[in-house]
């Protein structure tokens, strides 16, 4: 290599050395203002579930969407535990379907903020509801290095709702070994990890609540959603806003 261009090359590579270290960490994201909160009920086991596992894994990329997978456990039985799977998450599809006078519940199922649901494989009927959604009731949520802050404003009038705290986990690989499933590896997203009632939304009044960002995210989790979601003597009703943050 002829001496000249050597000389020319020792800078540039010192100059592209220092752009590497200086390069940030991957960006954040945030929700402030999705038209729809889409909760996919799930299993490992579920043999018709990997392509609502896969239908939600690319509706987490629109930015008007969040999306959220709760594990069930009860599929537990056919020979494969869910290694994401929660008796909470079967108890609070069984409150949706309680809440709307059914006793039927399914995997996939979708619901649609709170107040439709739709088999998950089914895209172009999960496309129509998608189309119809909106949450009317903005969320602003600030994420800071030791703090969440949420602030929901007073709407007068409505009819009062919760607030909940949902983490998530946005990518993990499985190995299923056993069950319907047998045999595949299988990548899962948007992996609900904690879901947790933080406190009421009075519609006169709003909402303002700060908590310790340690307290949020845990190691398992890299993002946080929360959801005004209207209850009915303790059973989910519509989800009326919502805002999510990922790192």
């Amino acid at each position: 290599m002829p001496m000249i261009v050597r000389r020319l090359l020792r800078p540039l590579a010192g100059l592209a050395a220092v752009l590497a270290i200086a390069a940030p960490a991957a960006a954040e994201t945030l929700r402030p203002h999705p038209k729809a909160v889409v909760e996919l009920f799930t299993s490992q086991g579920c043999a018709s579930c990997p392509p609502a596992d896969a239908l939600l894994s690319s509706l987490a990329g629109d930015a008007d969407v969040i999306a959220l997978a709760y594990h069930v456990d009860y599929w537990d039985y056919v020979g494969w535990p869910d290694t994401f799977g929660s008796s909470d998450n079967s108890n609070l599809q069984r409150s949706y379907a309680k809440g709307w006078n059914s006793s039927r519940i399914y995997t996939p199922q979708m619901v649609i903020n709170g107040t439709k649901d739709v088999v998950g494989s089914r895209r172009n009927e999960v496309q129509t509801a998608l189309d119809a959604a909106v949450l009317s009731l903005p969320v602003e949520i600030n994420m800071t290095s030791h703090m969440l802050k949420i602030v929901v404003p007073p709407r007068p009038g409505d009819k009062d709702a919760v607030i909940w705290l949902v983490t998530y986990r946005d990518r993990a690989e499985v190995q299923i070994d056993s069950g319907e499933n047998a045999g595949k590896s299988m990548i899962y997203t948007q992996v609900v990890t904690k879901r947790q009632l933080l406190g009421m939304w009075e519609a006169a009044t709003g909402a303002q609540l700060k908590l310790p960002r340690d307290e949020v995210m845990d190691e398992n989790s890299t993002g946080v959603a929360v959801l005004v979601q209207q209850d009915d003597n303790g059973l989910p009703g519509p989800i009326i806003g919502a805002a999510a943050y990922e790192r």
